[in-house]
């Protein structure tokens, strides 16, 4: 559930009547569109309900099999061979290009391919699912297939509408309260339409929490789809733009100012008090042993001691000197948390008690005391420190901006409504259906999602 990428801001008409980047597929293609979706109940037209490109892996080889079959299609649209369900093709890169390789084929040559770019999508079949699988995960839409260096990108094309109850799964538990998923569905439309880009650009969302999450079909349930179906077409707009609609997991006590953590202060990016008591991370302590801070921060031998130099308005380090045997390194709080894997900012360093405990030795052969030697006994030697051993003790888990989505259940089950969570963590914003002309900000955007 639970590191932040830049935001380019793009209109949100820009492209949206077709697909960014995909190629001018055949007629079956348009008609097939929904089927392989697979969630036509929420089909809504192409202008609140764009295709996204989601990045889900980069690697050397990746193997794909279609639930009812595979249609491989080339750059241009065109059908280079059909595969039946349960066969499975192999992808690798090689000299700069995809050479694939079916198991199987029922339409085609059955000939290993070689290509630079290469669209897959499930056969559709009647009144059934039709998936993709890429590698375990299975997941709704189409594939998009290229080489990036000495890696194969691939790149899941799928109708936004259709995206969402996966994030909202991959994001929150689906056992909890429907109006926290809810909440949950409105922020992830909203962020995925901010965060659109040009065609020229690769894709539009990662499906880590670079962007927010996705983890396919597994994550899908009745409950997060009726949470994406009852909220359709709803986005957090302030004045005329969409909002960048970050969330986390707790903040530990009351979100964070946008400005404090990044480049800008936004007006609806405002702390305010979180209702994250319940949260299993509200309150946490990781010992930090010797090995790790010797890893962590091996420019200067490890450190002995992390002292914390500045703090933003709710406590989290803005900045941090480190100091180890061989130098002193001054940090950001961002910095530091990467560094030491934390699970916030919103934490304090102490240093853990160091206790000698004497021990009887057991056993041996009792000695007579003499009267010693004449000559004076060698000096003692000094005992060596321990190896320091420092604990942080922090709260929360995330970068504190934004939506608290253990905030958002407390809330939920208090009973306020989805638009009451939402406004309560974006300050002065209205949930409105999405209209042609919405765009995001212009500039000066802040950090992704991210934890």
């Amino acid at each position: 559930m639970l590191l932040a990428s830049a935001l380019l801001p793009q209109a949100l008409l820009a492209g949206a009547g077709g697909l960014a980047g995909a190629p001018a597929a055949a007629g079956d293609v348009a008609q097939a569109v929904a089927a392989l979706d697979g969630l036509e109940p929420l089909m809504a037209s192409r202008a609140t309900n764009p295709q996204m490109r989601v990045l889900l892996l980069d690697l050397p080889a990746i193997r794909v099999a279609g639930s009812s079959g595979l249609r491989l299609r080339d750059a241009r649209g065109g059908e280079l061979l059909r595969m039946p369900a349960g066969a499975t093709l192999a992808l690798r890169q090689a000299g700069g290009r995809i050479q694939a390789q079916p198991s199987a084929v029922t339409q085609g040559s059955p000939g290993a391919l070689s290509l630079s770019e290469l669209w897959l999508e499930p056969l559709p079949v009647s009144g059934g699912l039709a998936s993709l699988q890429i590698e375990n995960r299975r997941y709704r839409g189409r594939l998009q297939v290229r080489v990036e260096a000495s890696k194969l990108r691939a790149i899941n094309v799928i109708a936004l509408e259709t995206y969402l109850p996966s994030v909202v799964g991959s994001e929150m538990p689906a056992s909890w309260p429907l109006e926290a998923l809810r909440a949950q569905a409105v922020a992830a439309r909203t962020y995925a339409l901010r965060q659109r880009k040009p065609s020229s650009a690769p894709f539009d969302l990662h499906a880590t929490v670079t962007s927010q999450a996705y983890k396919g079909l597994e994550a899908e349930t009745a409950s997060t789809r009726e949470a994406v179906r009852s909220t359709q077409g709803l986005v957090l707009m302030h004045g005329n733009s969409l909002i960048n609609a970050v969330f986390h997991s707790s903040s530990g006590g009351s979100t964070e100012n946008s400005g404090d953590l990044w480049s800008r202060q936004l007006p609806y990016l405002v702390s305010v008090p979180d209702y994250d008591d319940s949260s299993p991370v509200a309150r946490w302590e990781k010992t930090l042993s010797p090995q790790l801070l010797a890893g962590a921060f091996a420019e200067i031998g490890g450190a002995s001691r992390i002292d914390i130099l500045s703090t933003t308005g709710s406590g989290r380090v803005r900045q941090a000197r480190v100091i180890g045997p061989s130098g002193a390194l001054v940090l950001t709080g961002a910095q530091l948390r990467s560094r030491l894997g934390l699970r916030s900012t919103l934490v304090r360093f102490e240093a853990a008690p160091f206790t000698f405990t004497p021990r009887a030795l057991a056993g041996g052969t009792p000695l007579p005391v003499g009267m010693g030697s004449l000559l004076a006994p060698p000096p003692p030697r000094p005992l060596a420190p321990p190896s320091p051993v420092i604990i942080a003790v922090g709260r929360g888990f995330g970068h504190g901006v934004g939506m608290s989505q253990w905030g958002a259940y407390a809330l939920a089950q208090q009973g306020r409504r989805f638009e009451q969570i939402l406004q309560h963590y974006y300050r002065g914003v209205e949930v409105q259906p999405l209209r042609a002309g919405s765009g995001p900000l212009a500039s000066g955007a802040v950090a992704g999602r991210g934890s």
